[in-house]
């Protein structure tokens, strides 16, 4: 049986039907400092998008967008400083940010050194 979602003792029902700053008063400090300065311009703008076209898919540089109950569901394009990664809110992250689900770095792979990377391989063979 899956584990039935929850945030601070609510569903996502009951989360939806709250607005910002009910909302704000159950999440931690940080969030919560966020919501309660308002949002910025940019922010504003795409929570108008998603509520009028929820199904369309939103590109975005709003890293620093708290996820709100009501964009989850969304597919959303966050810009990571290279290229729009798809994020598909889920509802276990409400209440983070959305640059924490788009990384800006990627993991290093290492392999066999390169052409000139070392003395040895400047050494060539006369035979």
């Amino acid at each position: 049986m899956p584990k039935k979602f929850s945030y601070r003792g609510y569903d996502l029902e009951g989360l939806k039907k709250m607005n910002i700053t009910e909302f704000a008063k159950l999440m931690k400090s940080r969030g919560r400092r966020a919501l309660k300065r308002g949002l910025t311009d940019g922010q504003k703008r795409l929570l108008e998008m998603i509520r009028k076209e929820p199904t369309k898919f939103h590109k975005t540089h709003q890293r620093d967008m708290v996820i709100l109950p009501e964009m989850v569901g969304v597919k959303l394009g966050v810009h990571n400083g290279k290229e729009w990664v798809t994020v598909e809110v889920s509802p276990e992250m409400i209440g983070h940010r959305l640059g924490e689900f788009a990384l800006t770095r990627q993991r290093v792979k290492h392999s066999a050194p390169g052409v000139g990377a070392s003395r040895s391989s400047k050494h060539v063979s006369i035979k």
